[in-house]
This record gives C-alpha cells, sequence and structure tokens, in this order.
C-alpha cells in the first residue's frame, strides 16, 4: 500500500484546508498508481496480443500452404482417374472459386445486417434533444405537476 509523504499531524491542531491539500494530494497520488498500474498491465496485454496475432498468422499461412498442396493432391487424383490433366486442374480452380464465392457471399449477408448503432445513435439524439430544450425533463414535470 503506497503512504502519503506528507508527515502526518502533529496534533489535531491542522486546519479544514490542510486536511483537505493532504486528501487532495493523496487522492492525486492513488491516480498516478492506479494509472501507471493500467500501463503496465496494458503493456503486458498488448504483447500477448501480439504474439497471438503473429501465432494466428502463422497458422493462416500454413493453412494456405495445405489448400494449395490438397488442391494438387485433388487435381492429381483426378488424372489418377482417367480425366485429361487441364480438365482437373480446371475442375480444381472452380471448386476454388465457387469456395471463395460462397465466403464472399456469406460476408456481404452479414455485412447488411449490420445496425450501424442505430439503436445507440437514436438514443443519444433523444438524450441531446432534451438537453437543447429549456422545458424540464418529462419526469419531472410530471411530479411538480402533482
Amino acid at each position: 500500500m503506497a503512504h502519503s509523504e506528507t508527515p502526518g499531524p502533529a496534533g489535531g491542531d491542522q486546519s479544514l484546508g490542510d486536511l483537505v491539500a493532504l486528501a487532495a494530494k493523496d487522492v492525486s497520488q492513488l491516480i498516478r498508481y492506479e494509472v501507471d498500474l493500467a500501463k503496465t498491465e496494458l503493456k503486458g496485454d498488448a504483447k500477448r496480443v501480439g504474439v497471438a496475432v503473429a501465432g494466428f498468422g502463422l497458422a493462416a499461412f500454413v493453412g494456405c500452404l495445405v489448400l494449395v498442396l490438397l488442391c494438387f493432391a485433388l487435381a492429381f487424383g483426378l488424372v489418377a482417374l482417367g480425366i485429361w490433366e487441364w480438365a482437373a486442374f480446371l475442375i480444381v480452380a472452380g471448386a476454388c472459386i465457387l469456395l471463395a464465392g460462397l465466403g464472399v457471399g456469406l460476408a456481404i449477408v452479414k455485412l447488411k445486417r449490420l445496425t450501424g448503432l442505430s439503436v445507440t445513435r437514436k438514443t443519444v439524439t433523444e438524450g441531446l434533444e432534451m438537453l437543447r430544450h429549456d422545458s424540464p425533463h418529462p419526469e419531472i414535470a410530471a411530479t411538480d405537476a402533482k
């Protein structure tokens, strides 16, 4: 626990102003310690997030390599079944295009469902309108009328 650098009271003869100044100094020092603690925690969290992102990036890269290898394996498997080489690779390329199109279609559907914080915008707008008007708050006006 942090201790104040200000010496303790020599007796009960400190003025109210001295006590308030002492309390304000202690509160500001406490806030500085809390901010320093938050900075330290954020730095640690940022390092962990950076390592996690690097791990996901590595996994995505390896996944792409595996996908390429699987596409070649599928194409050569089709060739082994008796399909011409050019046709086998064309079939695999078409399957990859369909998979990519499915991903894009799914992303578009999800993006169209975004609300754009419409409820928050509505409530903030209502709150600002209420603050702009000089009329009292509806609940306050109702209690004053009684």
